[in-house]
């Protein structure tokens, strides 16, 4: 029973130093348990919050900018209470990006936090509360749309006024001349020629053939030449046969062509005619030009001595088969005013020559030809004809050569 009470004493001496050992310890390690719970939660509060993906919903974007306006009002807690225990930690906070919190006040922000902020989202910021050297650092680039109205007069010298359109005022120095002269004045253009001013030449030999009818045979040439500008040129025109030897008639014009209208001259001058009896004078006025669809048209009418009257029309036309052969059909006819008979020329319509000539151009300086000319006279002239043993009416082959230079 002795041993029994002795060894429940001792039992009840080992717990109670036990439970003396625990408390011990145990207060000894609340300090250390203190200072790793303030850690952690400095820790926890300072740790970087992780990105959250994209709000698909108008519900879960909102959630989203509350929980980020409850983190960044944590954080500044956290710094001010930080800012009040380390004084020489203000300003820590002029490098923190704000550009993700639309509608932010920073008015209340010193000037030294202001100027490394990035606005570049901040569309609509109101700036009115701002200083001015606020304003001068701060990027407006992509701020489309903003109030400007409040700002101060100085704080417009530096922007850039280039492409905003003003109106009245001085000109600028360098603003063009009225006539473009920029102070240079005109020189004279050597080797330019005005209108008209260029004179050219050319020599036209129509028609170079001999022909062989029924009644008689021989060579005859019908050419024109022009020299001078554009609008003032002299031209040379002659018409001569050659029958049996002897020289047939013969006419020859000098007139001056003055051009009045696209592809149309007027001519003035005199006409000379020899051969077959005795020669006659006339004074010369008509026109030559294109006509519509091409025809080339001589119209020229004629006063002579004595009261004499003439009238002479031509006509050709030229139809491209290919590029170097060419038909010509031509007509040409001759009125007189009175009767000549030393020349053998009845009054009115006195003679008619129908053409048609097939020509190849190897060059269109150069293009030899063969045809056929039918020739009428009528009337007085027809009787002049008859009674020098001729007749009326005849038909002639032709071969020849065109010719330009």
């Amino acid at each position: 029973m002795g041993h029994s009470v002795a060894s429940s004493k001792l039992r009840n001496a080992y717990v109670l130093a036990a439970q003396v050992s625990i408390a011990g310890l145990g207060f000894c390690a609340m300090p250390l348990l203190a200072q790793s719970s303030k850690a952690h939660d400095e820790h926890a509060m300072h740790a970087p919050v992780a990105k959250k993906p994209q709000a698909k919903t108008a519900k879960a974007k909102a959630d989203a900018n509350a929980e980020g306006h409850g983190n960044h009002a944590m954080e500044k807690e956290v710094a001010q209470e930080d800012d009040a225990n380390n004084p020489a930690a203000e300003g820590k906070h002029a490098g923190m990006n704000h550009s993700g919190h639309e509608g932010m006040d920073q008015a209340g922000m010193a000037d030294g936090e202001k100027p490394a902020m990035d606005h570049s989202k901040h569309e609509g910021m109101d700036h009115a509360a701002m200083s001015d050297a606020d304003m001068s650092a701060t990027d407006h680039s992509n701020h489309e749309g903003m109030d400007h109205a409040a700002m101060a007069d100085g704080d417009m010298a530096g922007m850039d006024h280039g492409t905003m359109d003003m109106q009245g005022g001085s000109a600028p120095p360098d603003a063009r001349d009225p006539d473009y002269s920029a102070g240079v004045e005109a020189a004279h253009m050597h080797d330019m020629h005005m209108h008209g001013a260029t004179y050219l030449g050319s020599v036209i030999i129509d028609q170079l053939e001999a022909f062989s009818g029924d009644g008689s045979s021989g060579q005859a040439i019908d050419m024109q030449a022009w020299y001078g500008g554009d609008l003032d040129k002299l031209w040379f025109k002659a018409e001569s046969e050659r029958n049996d030897g002897q020289l047939g008639v013969t006419r020859i014009e000098a007139l001056w062509n003055h051009a009045y209208a696209p592809y149309w001259g007027a001519q003035l001058g005199l006409r000379h005619d020899l051969g077959e009896g005795p020669s006659r004078d006339w004074v010369a006025f008509g026109v030559q030009g294109l006509a519509p669809y091409w025809f080339e048209v001589e119209a020229t009418a004629y006063v002579g001595q004595s009261g004499r009257t003439a009238l002479r029309l031509e006509a050709e036309y030229e139809l491209l088969l290919t590029q170097r052969l060419i038909l010509q059909p031509d007509v040409e006819l001759h009125l007189y005013g009175k009767e000549d008979s030393a020349r053998g020329i009845g009054s009115g319509l006195s003679d008619l020559d129908v053409g048609l000539r097939l020509r190849y151009e190897f060059t269109r300086k150069f293009a030899p030809y063969v045809g056929v000319v039918w020739s009428r006279k009528f009337g007085g002239t027809a009787d002049f004809s008859r009674a020098e043993g001729g007749g009326a009416e005849d038909t002639q082959l032709v071969a020849g050569v065109r010719l330009w230079f």
